[in-house]
């Protein structure tokens, strides 16, 4: 048996699970099943590659650097969540709340942000290649350096966006 604490970013403890083979992957899907509050999460740096993430409440949590590619989060909230430089590659984020996040440096490339709310996110230097932002609401949003090859911003909300896209990128 190993167990795993899930904490906020002041060390309080917001889930426990315990079960053979366990991953903060495996540990976060089932706090996230019985609808646990985790807001301020500290999961910096985690691999969460694939995990369902559906409905979670992620309100300024710590994901700074955390592998997300192919992750489910419709209709989560992560509200003020620092995400700066994750991993969010074909994730799928529909009607996720995304205001006031830090994605600066994020790899969003191919992510579906249909509907998704980032009302005053820092998208600052963020890979947006191929990415749906189908209705999505950009409302005040610093899109400062980004890359949009490919994304769609079909009826997107860009009212008092700071909007400079990257001229090419250095590998």
């Amino acid at each position: 048996m190993r167990t795993i604490e899930i904490k906020n970013t002041e060390g309080k403890l917001l889930f426990t699970h315990s079960c053979d083979n366990n991953t903060t992957q495996i540990t976060l899907e089932k706090a996230v099943s019985e609808h646990t509050n985790l807001s301020g999460a500290d999961l910096e740096n985690s691999y969460l590659e694939d995990t369902n993430l559906i409905g979670a409440n992620l309100e300024g949590a710590n994901l700074r650097g955390a592998d997300l590619e192919d992750a489910d989060l419709r209709d989560a909230n992560l509200e003020g969540a620092d995400l700066r430089g994750a991993d969010l590659r074909d994730a799928d984020l529909r009607d996720t709340i995304l205001r006031g996040v830090y994605l600066d440096g994020a790899n969003l490339e191919r992510a579906d942000l249909t509907g998704a709310n980032l009302e005053d996110a820092n998208l600052t230097f963020t890979d947006l290649t191929g990415a749906d932002l189908t209705g999505a609401d950009l409302k005040d949003a610093n899109l400062e350096g980004i890359y949009l090859d490919g994304a769609n911003l079909t009826d997107a909300n860009l009212k008092g966006t700071y909007l400079r896209v990257a001229d090419s990128r250095t590998n």
